[in-house]
Parts: structure tokens; sequence; C-alpha cells
């Protein structure tokens, strides 16, 4: 047997790590984003709200040849382990039992690395693009410039801040201007994501608007600044995270590559670090930091003995947790509300809420995570109708609510029960629900501001006209036009840095506007100086307002 592990260890070490990954994929219940990813793959297209296109290709892969939990990770599960394979293939001096030693020690690609997450692929791309960027180095021919700019494209198709990791590695090496296959990786990672930025230019590149001015803004915390230290502290281990980030920032690179793995690495933490100045960073945000981590603290530990001799003496505690953890993510033997709901909350309910009701589509208020996880255990369409004070995502670009407009449906809720006829007990609380023999939503009904620059107005009692196109496609305009009774309410709600403020009536219908061609709307806001922003809503009598416009800046002197 030892004669055996010692001919025969890559493969036993990868065919183990495959074994128990298609294990934990098919015997874990899907989680929140998964589910959502999932829908994805239900509406392939060249982009999406959040995220460019990649997971949703990967889930729809292999959802077509596993159609359950394992289906949806097959994919992000073989990426996990190629991404160990030209990591290892990326180190100049291998010491496969020290490589060895350091994957096992990072917890977090062992227990979420079969999860079917934008980060998998962008973690996989990332190390790809770090190998063809040393076989571009070493020659520039035209096949290596053609691979490195497949390998740009892909990386941006994963994540969009995959952007800085291109950025880092060129400010790394300065002479890589001087390049004509430089340029021409460029143009062709340009003309592969082509097809992605049409779609952002037919959406008014509204995942960019998003990323950019919507998302992570927050007033400042401290707890924002402190949170991101100490999750990028426990990430890379838990426990031995606090001998691999050392051991890779000590590292001085001798080569290009090491050098754009550190840039890239100390780019990101710094990047991510001012960010957080400005809201809260998720801490997998810093995920392909994992590639330069696991090469560049390998290539520290292999000239340093009594570090790598802590390193195997802390292995078997962190080896403990994965197992324990991989054990409660399968088995609900742990009687911890957050993380039964978590891993064990939607195996039986979802089947008795489909039986009341009727197999007819289901409407979640403002929730694509439960919206999405109920659509993938029942199969029944399920729409997200999302509130106008909370983000937008996919659906409220989907063609779902208008497929279900003036259809019967069943909403449900876990809050407002008061709000519906009836409710079942499930583990994730009390879920409401009731019966509409009607649905009426109008999320997808937009009011189009012609001035889309900064509105300003003086003193508090000043008059605000804002002028609009209302866009409504004809399937929407006939509905309004032949329902009698819409009971629909027009208000423009009003936010600031901190959130919503308050919410102004118009006194109009949709009908109203559509029937008298109204273009403009004039409100008196009476808000106190500062910067705000607008939204149009529009409320259907119990139903979520919705959201009806992009932001409308605003300035009150």
């Amino acid at each position: 047997m030892k004669v055996f592990l010692q001919k025969n260890h890559r493969l036993t070490f990868y065919g183990l790590w495959l074994l128990l990954g298609l294990m934990q994929s098919g015997l874990t219940e899907l989680q929140d984003d998964e589910a959502y990813y999932w829908v994805y793959s239900q509406y392939l297209d060249w982009g999406y709200f959040d995220h460019p296109p990649m997971i949703a290709v990967l889930v729809k892969m292999g959802y077509a040849i596993f159609p359950n939990e394992l289906g949806v990770r097959l994919f992000p599960l073989l990426l996990n382990i190629f991404s160990l394979v030209i990591i290892e293939k990326l180190i100049d001096k291998k010491n496969p039992r020290l490589f060895y030693g350091i994957a096992l020690s990072m917890a977090v690609i062992q227990v979420t690395g079969f999860v079917a997450v934008p980060d998998i692929p962008l973690i996989f791309f990332s190390a790809l693009f770090f190998f063809c960027y040393k076989k571009f180095i070493h020659n520039y021919s035209l096949i290596n410039t053609f691979l490195l700019g497949l390998s740009v494209a892909l990386l941006f198709y994963s994540k969009y801040h995959a952007v800085l990791i291109v950025l880092f590695v060129l400010l790394s090496n300065i002479r890589l201007f001087t390049k004509y296959q430089t340029y021409l990786a460029g143009v062709i990672a340009l003309l592969l994501f082509a097809p992605h930025l049409w779609w952002q230019y037919q959406h008014d590149w509204v995942s960019f608007r998003y990323h950019l001015f919507e998302s992570n803004v927050n007033a400042y915390r401290v707890s924002f600044t402190v949170d991101y230290i100490i999750g990028q502290l426990l990430l890379p281990g838990p426990i031995a995270g606090f001998i691999l980030l050392p051991a890779a920032f000590f590292y001085k690179p001798k080569n290009h590559v090491e050098k754009a793995l550190r840039y890239t690495m100390v780019g990101l933490y710094a990047f991510f670090l001012l960010s957080s100045f400005r809201g809260k960073v998720e801490g997998n945000w810093t995920s392909p930091v994992l590639v330069s981590l696991i090469i560049l603290s390998h290539q520290f530990l292999n000239e340093k003995l009594r570090w790598q001799k802590v390193l195997f003496k802390l292995l078997p505690i962190t080896l403990l947790l994965v197992l324990f953890t991989r054990v409660i993510m399968i088995v609900d033997i742990l009687p911890v509300k957050t993380i039964q709901q978590r891993y064990h909350a939607w195996k039986e309910w979802p089947a008795l809420m489909k039986e009341k009701t009727k197999g007819l589509p289901v409407v979640f208020s403002n929730s694509y995570q439960r919206a999405s996880k109920y659509w993938f255990y029942t199969g029944q369409i399920t729409y997200s109708q999302n509130w106008y004070r909370e983000r937008r995502n996919n659906y409220n670009f989907w063609p779902v609510e208008d497929s279900l407009l003036g259809k019967p449906v069943y909403f449900l809720d876990k809050y407002d029960l008061w709000r519906l006829a009836d409710s079942l007990k499930t583990p994730i609380g009390w879920v409401g629900y009731k019966y509409d023999s009607s649905f009426t939503s109008f999320g997808k009904v937009q009011f189009k501001i012609e001035n889309k620059k900064k509105l300003e107005i003086k003193g508090i009692d000043t008059a605000l006209t804002l002028k609009f196109n209302l866009a409504a496609t004809p399937e929407y305009v006939d509905y309004i036009l032949k329902t009698p009774q819409l009971n629909d309410t027009i208000q423009v709600g009003v936010f600031n840095s901190v959130g919503w403020v308050k919410d102004m009536m118009t006194n109009l219908s949709l009908k109203e506007i559509i029937q008298q061609k109204i273009t403009r709307i004039t409100i008196t806001p009476q808000l106190s100086p500062g910067k705000y922003y607008l939204r149009f809503t529009i409320r259907c009598g119990n139903y979520n307002a919705t959201h009806n416009s992009d932001k409308i800046g605003l300035v009150v002197d």
C-alpha cells in the first residue's frame, strides 16, 4: 500500500478529492445562491443583472447530465479540482507533500469547492490565466497570444472584478506594454467578450451601474473594515492561515509569474480593504487570492523546514474541522437553528406546499433566494416580486412576471402573515399563502426619465417637474386598458445615503397615463438640503410596491 501511494500519490490525492466532492455535492441541500444560479440556467443569456453568464453555463451543462443537486454542482466541482492541478503545475520547485499539506490546510477550498457559485470558475480561470501568462512571456507566439486572450475573456465571463487581476499583472511587468502581442491578446479578449458587452449595452449597462453605484454603498461603519480583515485572516485556513499568509508575503518572487502573483495578491487585498470604507465587503470577493497564496506560500515554506513542521502539526486540526463541517452539512445532527435552516430546511415542506397551492405558479414576496429554492425543489414556476426599497435582481428582468399577468397564482410570504389567508409551519418558519385568481403586478413597466442628469431644486417648498416616457410592452398596455379595477397606486420614493426617507403620492393611475398620454408629473418633495435619489414605484392592492424606474438623482440646496 505504501509503495502504491508513493507511485500514485497524485492520482490518490485528486481521486479522493473528487470522490469526497461528489458525495458532498449529491447529499448536501442546495444553498440559496446556488438555486438562484440554477434559475439563471433556465434563462441562458449573455448576461445577468448580478453576474456574467459563466456560472449559468456550468450549471446548465451539469443539470443536463444529472437533474438534481449533483448536476448543479458537477462542473464547479470539476473546476475546483482542475484549479489545483493547474496551480501545482505553476509551482517551479515542486514538493508534492507540501503542496497537498497546503491545499488540505485550506478548509474553504474543501468544504465550498463544490458549490455552484461564480467564485469557483473565477479561481479556475485565474489559475488558467497565470498558466497562459507563463507560456506567453516564455514565447510570444501567436498560439500563446490567442490562449492568453481566451483566458482573459473566460475570466471576465466569470466575475467582473476579474479585471483587477489582469490590471495587477500588467502593472507587475511594464515591459508587456512594449509588445504588440499584448495588445493583440487584448483585442482577442475584447472580441470574445463583445457579446456580453452588447448585452450590457442593450440593458443600459445595468450590471455595471449596479456594481459601481448601487451595490455595497452604505454609511461607513468600523465593523466593515474589521470584519474584512478578520475574514481574510481566516479565509486561507482557518488554522493554517496564520502561517500561509505571512509565508506568502515574506516570499521574494524570483520570476515574472511569481511577481505577477504577488502583485495580484497585494492588489486585491488592498483594493477590497479600501472598498470596506465604502460599504460591506464579502469575504469571498478576494477568492482569486487563493491561487497566489498557495503558490507563494509553497515556495517560501519549501525552504523553511521549521515552518513546514508547524503546518503539518496543525493539519490534523483542520482536517477534523473539515470532516465535522462536511458531516453537519449532510446530516441534521447539530441542533443549531442557523445551520438547520441553511442545510436541512427544504427537504419536505415544498412538496406539501405544492399540494396546497395545487401546482399553480407561486409568487414569493421579495426573496429571490426563497423563490429560486422553491422553484428548484417543486418544479413550480416561481416569481420573486421585489420590493422597491430593496435591491433589484434578475427576477426584475426575466419574463416571469409578464407570463403570470392576469393568471391564477398563489402568493407566499414569511412576513406580514396578517394579509395572507392560510399558513404552513416549516423549518424556515411560518409561511403564509393566499390564492389570487388574477395576478396583477407591474414591475416590468418603467418610467424613463428624460433628464438623466442630477436634478436640482432650491428651497424646501420648491416644486419639481419630472418628464418621463412610460415604457410598457403591448401585453401590459392591453391588460391595463382592459382591466376595470387595477387598484394601482403610483408613488415616488425618496432615498438618501442611509436609506428610504419617504413616499410621495402622485394621484395618477397607469390607465390615466396611457389614455391621456401624460408625460410629466409635478411633485413638491419638501426635503431639507442634501443629496437624494428618487424612484418611481407602483403598488397594486396588498402586493409589494415594485421598482419602476432607475435612480433619479436630486440635490436640494
